[in-house]
């Protein structure tokens, strides 16, 4: 039965049924299924170990499942809510095209936007109704309903505005598991414990495909083993995550699994579908070339087609998607398109707009009457197995396991609609050695192959026919149980997930996080490479901030193979904004290269080792373009580093360049770049982006001269916080005011989560301090070095950028140094002068969450070089207290603390109160109304 919330929340809209808000969303009825499932997860309150749904049933239905559950609990008091707050759907590997993203983003639309639906006012209330229950779960009383992150190369990503959000995460497993972990990639050191808790509590996940499954599991119930004492911050339902693997081919013996019945049967839809010929021809072969066979096997049905047809080629490995789709390219009555998971944002949707065009294309959603004006064939490895909603006409695939096969198949008249649907499927041995014996079995999939083969035989009508029908309906039965051995994985312990924790200062040779949810044989051991014009040097900083858009995700081995060996390298240091010299040999999991955009091994198809023309920079396309004369060259192929110096102000000998020749320079250089267009860009876009361009060149320390986008972004990454470039706003606040902010904002999120009394009183306090550091005359200096607020103490400056790091070092605040660090000590003075303030055992916590609000802490703040005798005289919560100014005094006990709050609330419940705290101060940062009136 619902709890009522208190008596002074906002009365909430009725809940309606799954039905209804399913069929408002998607213009349709649930599937039988659907709805059981919908039924049983809020009845039980939990969800099966795997969801048995045969491809092309709609299992992204899940998702609409997952987020009215939680819509459904918006009544209860927080505290009693069992339905997490995020959810998380993981795939196996990077996705192209990606029918969960879109539909996680179609269902995001409908609840911000009801109308956008365009359906009667009956279904418009009902997702007005979620909508507005999903709002009420969050501190943000004007935030979306539900956000939708998609985490996609290992660069900088976002994350939900704060823990009380409701979202959908969509990511790949390497991408979660080490968030989890607190090795996330794309996160910078300061922001990994947000990332963590945001993975490791409050979160439902989701696997697209049992396989993924064993480790990430047995991986999650160890974490909680490490720390047995660990009071739970939420509850014990939501302080961990809850799993739910979503499978077409399921796992032996396991017996929590949700499945079709005899409803589904009936339902005519189900049974088109289930009963969707898909007759498959077995072709083995003793030698040859498997990209040669897969071509001509593709050929050969385009051959047999009465009119123009779409066909799916799967290889297994990107090396033979390549090399079949080069062969592929050549044939004029077809287009021929190559998707194998290793491409930017940029030239994947230019693939996925082909591969999903309304007439020409392949999406399942294609009106099937529709004619096509020539063939379309898509190779691909494995990218297209999971989350892809297409629907090929024919089908050619290499030998591969019997989970693969099963999603493969699923692509091949998904809905049903192709009588004329064909597949072959062609088994080559992998090359042998040592008297014909394999070595090591075919790649990815080790020797499961042959007994699929055997299988498949087996499976062959008596008629002598070397065709099976391998519907969904007869699939399983034909292919039998999968084979795959996930392997083990080593055994976490306390002290490896303590190396772990210490995100501050990371100890050397650390255990790597990969092999514990990949697995020891075989661990995702990959880099993200992002190409730009202007390649920082070791100690500068990066600019524009990475993004993930632009992020190719490639195994180390194939990045070393590509690369030199004594080739120059740069890559994001920790705090993924400065640049570090590295080498090949150096590469370590995670890593973000930068590579010059000269330097190919790109096409327009993603990465290729062969190929060497130039790759698109597109940083530049989203803000702005670098005032650097090396950068031109590579772009234009320009040579203008006289120009660039006279407009920079930059003179040879020495004298003084006045304002208007500085202007003409700048001029000439953009009239110059109009007469070219660099290779790989349109010119369209090219000239846009010139016109577009803001004539002040902006400058920052150790960042490279710039002219930005008019209607771009700066490129600062305003959520991480590592460095102190969050003091900048667009207007300057007040000190006492963003204190008094802060701790609404976090008392707010900790109401909404449930947290209890003690803890979200903690929290309040520690926000209405966290900064109270920034009292230092010398940072007010920095803050307010014109005294426009003299008298009055401020916590954010109004500065121009550029201007930052020079009004640090005349203010007297050493490079380095911590705010955070003097605002602790005057904690700590105030407590010891007012012990009974509240419990003592939560003295350490209140402490460490103001040491820690910028991500240090963890487990120590660094000291810095500092020898000013200055004591700190502030009023805490009303009294004065004094704390030493010397930034180069250490304090020592501040381990110890940290271990004993992750001893007591475990790492992800401490990173969780350290993360609603943070993002309390990031939101007001950004102009957040909490109810107070901020100057």
């Amino acid at each position: 039965m619902m709890e009522a919330k208190s008596p002074d929340a906002p009365a909430l809209p009725p809940m309606p049924g799954f039905d209804d808000f399913y069929r408002a969303i998607n213009g349709r009825d649930p599937f039988p299924w659907q709805t059981r499932l919908a039924g049983e997860v809020a009845e039980t309150e939990e969800w099966r170990a795997e969801i048995g749904v045969p491809t092309g049933l709609g299992k992204t239905a899940c998702l609409d499942i997952a987020v009215w559950w939680l819509a459904s609990q918006a009544d209860r008091l927080p505290a009693n809510r069992t339905a997490p707050t995020r959810i998380w759907w993981l795939v196996n590997r990077r996705l192209l095209v990606d029918a969960v993203t879109d539909h996680a983003e179609t269902i995001s639309k409908a609840l911000g936007d009801p109308s956008s639906l365009r359906i009667g006012d009956q279904a418009a209330a009902v997702v007005t109704g979620v909508a507005d229950r999903l709002r009420s779960l969050s501190a943000d009383p004007g935030a979306a309903p539900l956000e939708v992150i998609r985490l996609r190369g290992g660069v900088q990503s976002r994350r939900p505005t704060d823990p009380s959000t409701p979202a959908v995460l969509l990511s790949t497993l390497p991408m979660y598991g080490s968030r989890l972990l607190f090795r996330g990639y794309g996160s910078s050191r300061s922001m990994r414990p947000i990332d963590a808790a945001m993975a490791g509590t409050d979160s439902l996940v989701l696997l697209d495909e049992a396989h993924l499954a064993p480790h990430l599991r047995s991986l999650i119930s160890a974490l909680a083993d490490c720390t047995p004492g660990a009071q739970a911050v939420l509850g014990e339902s939501r302080s961990r995550p809850k799993v739910a693997a979503l499978t077409a081919t399921g796992n032996p013996g396991e017996t929590s699994r949700f499945d079709l019945d005899a409803d589904d049967e009936a339902h005519p839809v189900v049974r088109q579908r289930l009963d969707a010929v898909k007759p498959m021809e077995v072709c083995t072969f003793d030698r040859g070339d498997i990209g040669q066979l897969l071509a001509e096997a593709a050929l050969s049905l385009m051959g047999e087609a009465s009119a123009p047809a779409a066909c799916l080629v799967f290889a297994n490995t990107p090396a033979i998607a390549r090399a079949t789709f080069q062969l592929l390219r050549k044939e004029e009555s077809a287009e021929v398109l190559l998707l194998t998971g290793r491409s930017r944002e940029r030239e994947a949707e230019r693939i996925r707009g082909r591969v999903l065009d309304p007439v020409d294309g392949m999406a399942a959603v294609r009106d099937a009457s529709l004619s096509r004006r020539r063939h379309l064939i898509v190779v691909a490895t494995q990218t297209l197995e999971v989350g892809a909603d297409v629907d090929a006409e024919y089908l050619v695939t290499e030998a591969c396991g019997v989970r693969a096969l099963t999603q493969r198949l699923g692509r091949l008249n998904r809905l049903g609609r192709h009588a004329h649907a064909r597949a072959i499927y062609l088994h080559l041995p992998p090359k042998t050695q040592n008297r014909g014996k394999t070595a090591g079995g075919w790649p990815v999939y080790g020797e499961e192959p042959m007994t699929v083969l055997d299988r498949l035989q087996d499976a062959l009508p008596k008629s002598f026919s070397d065709v099976v029908n391998l519907s969904p309906r007869h699939i399983a039965a034909a292919l039998g149980a999968p084979m795959d051995d996930p392997g083990r994985a080593p055994e976490i312990l306390p002290g490896i997930l303590w190396e772990w924790v210490k995100t501050t200062t990371p100890p050397e040779g650390e255990a790597p996080v990969e092999p514990y949810f990949s697995g020891i044989a075989g661990p995702d051991y990959s880099v993200s490479l992002i190409w730009r014009a202007h390649v920082p040097d070791s100690g500068e900083l990066l600019w524009p901030r990475p993004s993930d858009r632009e992020a190719v995700e490639v195994p180390i081995s194939e990045a070393r193979e590509a690369l030199d060996e004594e080739e120059d390298l740069r890559r994001l240091g920790p705090d993924g904004v400065t640049m570090e010299g590295t080498t090949r040999e150096d590469l370590r999991p995670g890593d973000t290269l930068v590579l010059p955009c000269d330097r190919g091994l790109m096409d327009e198809f993603g990465w290729d080792p062969s190929s060497s023309s130039p790759v698109v920079d597109i940083s530049i396309l989203e803000h702005g373009l670098p005032l650097n004369s090396r950068a031109l060259l590579r772009l234009c192929g320009l040579s203008l580093g006289a120009l660039v110096n006279t407009a920079l102000g930059i003179s040879e000998d020495d004298e003084e360049i006045d304002e208007a020749e500085r202007d003409e320079a700048l001029e000439r250089i953009l009239a110059d770049l109009t007469e070219v267009t660099p290779q790989g860009w349109e010119e369209a876009e090219w000239q846009d982006l010139l016109a577009g361009l803001d004539r002040q060149i902006l400058t920052a320390r150790k960042e490279v001269p710039r002219l930005a986008r008019r209607s771009g972004g700066s490129g600062i990454l305003t959520l991480s916080d590592e460095l102190d470039e969050v003091s900048l706003t667009d207007t300057a606040v007040l000190l006492d005011r963003h204190g008094q902010a802060v701790a609404a904002r976090a008392r707010q999120i900790a109401d909404r989560l449930g947290l209890s009394a003690d803890l979200a009183e903690v929290l309040e306090r520690g926000g209405g301090v966290h900064d109270i550091g920034k009292a230092d005359p010398r940072f007010q200096r920095w803050l307010d070095p014109d005294e426009e607020h003299a008298g009055v103490k401020v916590a954010k400056s109004n500065m121009p950028r550029h201007l930052w790091n020079g009004a640090r070092a005349v203010a007297g605040w050493p490079a380095g140094g911590r705010h955070e660090e003097l605002s602790g000590r005057l904690a700590r003075r105030w407590l010891e002068l007012h012990p009974t303030s509240c419990e003592a055992p939560l003295h350490d916590l209140l402490l460490h969450l103001i040491i820690s609000h910028h991500g240090s802490g963890r487990p120590l703040l660094p000291p810095v070089e500092d020898a000013t005798s200055t004591v700190l005289a502030e009023a805490v919560e009303g009294a004065l207290v004094e704390a030493p100014a010397d930034l180069a005094l250490v304090d020592w006990d501040q381990p110890a603390r940290f271990r004993s709050l992750c001893d007591r609330f475990g790492p992800g419940g401490l990173a969780l109160l350290e993360a609603i705290l943070r993002q309390s101060d990031h939101a007001v940062s950004a102009g957040a109304d909490v109810g107070l009136e901020v100057h």
